[in-house]
C-alpha cells in the first residue's frame, strides 16, 4: 500500500501525528490512547498495515 494513502486512512479514523522519528512517524489513536510507528517507506507491505491497523484499534 502507498504511504500516503495509508496516512489518510489513519487520519480519516481518528488518528494524528503524535511525533516525527528518524525513520519512522508515530501516530496517535486518540480514541483508546494507542500508538504505532508507521515507516517512511513510500511502500508499505500490507502484512504491516494490517498489523498497525489492528494494533490502533481500527
Amino acid at each position: 500500500m502507498k504511504r500516503k494513502e495509508f496516512v489518510k486512512f489513519l487520519e480519516k479514523n481518528g488518528c494524528v501525528l503524535l511525533r516525527n522519528g528518524s525513520r519512522h512517524d508515530v501516530y496517535l489513536n486518540k480514541s483508546n490512547g494507542k500508538q504505532q510507528p508507521v515507516p517512511r517507506h513510500s511502500e508499505i507491505d500490507n502484512i504491516l498495515v494490517n498489523h498497525i491497523k489492528k494494533y490502533l484499534g481500527l
